[in-house]
Parts: structure tokens; C-alpha cells; sequence
């Protein structure tokens, strides 16, 4: 049986034709002729089965057969806010597999020992889309710009107080001063079913300062394990442990 080609249309439900980039994608790499099936995923929850209508060398028209809601295979909301690694490589890696593992909110933060304090988030979109249809996710994660630490946390305090709605909000570093909060384990901490909101820190980790800062906006000092991590593999890890718990 042929595999089901899978393509990313937002507003799949209202249109009949693919995206330029995906059209080009499917008549023009996978030769996909009128007749032929495919799968749609609009990012919020839903799958479409449907059928090429029509395919030209930039166009490829379809017709819905189905539609097919999906189950969420994570509950609870799981945002990661972390600081971009100098290699992006790097902080593309993340994206692509805590993509493939399941996660909701991506932001990205400027702190005060970060190598990189501007980052072209377009590149990464494209990522996140490209990581959703190899691993048949039904939700695309939301891309958030780059912001200051400061601002992020106050922004977090603001919009928990408007909805109403606190969640769990963990900040991971190395430290072990005496003067911060007692730092647990994460796998300890989460509570399931819950939202989730966890800072990972840059190269150099979080200041001391902006730890203080966090813990005062009611984030919690956790630990990834007694392994020294890499910015993107503690965030990695991070979003791998909340689907653990939550599954």
C-alpha cells in the first residue's frame, strides 16, 4: 500500500488548493497526478483525506473525502522558552525533535550571557512545519520572537493573572547557591495534567540574578539529572520528561 503524503495547509477546511511551496513540493518531487491521494494537516487538530483534482507545474487543486479529528497524544500545554545556541544548527536540532516528541509553545529568550541575541525565526518555522508532517503531529508548535528575559517573565505574570489560569513554571540551571531555592528534579516536580512552562538558559546558563528574578515571579529551580547538559539537549530533555509523565 502506498504511503499517504502528508502536507501542511492551514486553512485546509475553507480552501482547494495546496500552499506554492507545498504544490511545488508534491507535483514537482513526488509527481503526484489528479486522482492521486493526500493527507492535509492544518496544524490545530485536524487531518483532511483528499483527493488531486488538478496538478500543474505550480498549482495542485484537491478535493476534501474526509475529515479526521485527532486526539492530542499530550494534554496538558507544554511551552519551552530557551535561550538560542551561536551554532544554530544547534537550536534547530531542538525544534526539529521536540517536534517529533510533542510539544505546544516555542519562545526564544535574550539573557544576560547569551551568544546569540538575534535570531531569524522564519528558518525555524519551517522546521517546526517539516518535523509536524514526518511524525504525523496533528498541532503545529507556536513560534514566538526573541525577547528579553525580564520582559518574558513579567509577560508570563501578566498573562496569568488575565486568564486566571496559573500553570507550573520551572526554571533549569547549574546552580547550587545557598541563597536561591531549593532546586529538585523535574521529573519530580511536574504535576500531571497541568501546564507546563520551562526555561532552559544559554551556553554560559542564566545569571544568578535572573534566576532570583524568575524564582521572585514564582518559577521553581529544578534539575535535569547529575549530567552537565548542553542548552539544547537539557531542552530537549526537558520536553521528553513532561511527555513521559503526561502520557
Amino acid at each position: 500500500m502506498k504511503e499517504a503524503r502528508f502536507f501542511y495547509v492551514p486553512n485546509a477546511s475553507s480552501v482547494n488548493e495546496l500552499p506554492e511551496e507545498e504544490a511545488q513540493h508534491a507535483v514537482r518531487v513526488l509527481r503526484m497526478e489528479r486522482g492521486d491521494e493526500m493527507m492535509l494537516m492544518d496544524g490545530q487538530g485536524t487531518f483532511y483525506r483528499a483527493i488531486v483534482i488538478e496538478a500543474t507545474k505550480k498549482r495542485c487543486l484537491f478535493r476534501i473525502e474526509e475529515t479526521l479529528p485527532q486526539e492530542r497524544q499530550w494534554q496538558p500545554h507544554l511551552h519551552l522558552a530557551m535561550a538560542p545556541t551561536k551554532n544554530m544548527d544547534r537550536t534547530e536540532w531542538f525544534a526539529e525533535k521536540a517536534t517529533e516528541i510533542g510539544f505546544d509553545e516555542l519562545s526564544f529568550l535574550r539573557c544576560r550571557w547569551s551568544e546569540r541575541t538575534v535570531i531569524k525565526t522564519e528558518r525555524v518555522e519551517k522546521i517546526l512545519v517539516s518535523a509536524m508532517k514526518q511524525s504525523h503531529k496533528a498541532w503545529k508548535p507556536v513560534l514566538n520572537e526573541m525577547v528579553d528575559f525580564k520582559t518574558f517573565v513579567q509577560e508570563v505574570e501578566e498573562h496569568e493573572k488575565e486568564s486566571g489560569k496559573p500553570m507550573q513554571k520551572f526554571i533549569c540551571h547549574c546552580y547550587e547557591e545557598e541563597d536561591l531555592g531549593e532546586k529538585v528534579a523535574l521529573k519530580d516536580a511536574v504535576r500531571r495534567g497541568e501546564d507546563v512552562l520551562v526555561m532552559v538558559g544559554p551556553e554560559g546558563d542564566f545569571s544568578i540574578e535572573e534566576v532570583k528574578k524568575a524564582e521572585a515571579k514564582g518559577f521553581q529551580s529544578v534539575t535535569l539529572g547529575r549530567s552537565r547538559l548542553r542548552t539544547e539537549t537539557a531542552a530537549l530533555v526537558a520536553v521528553h520528561i513532561i511527555n513521559l509523565i503526561n502520557q
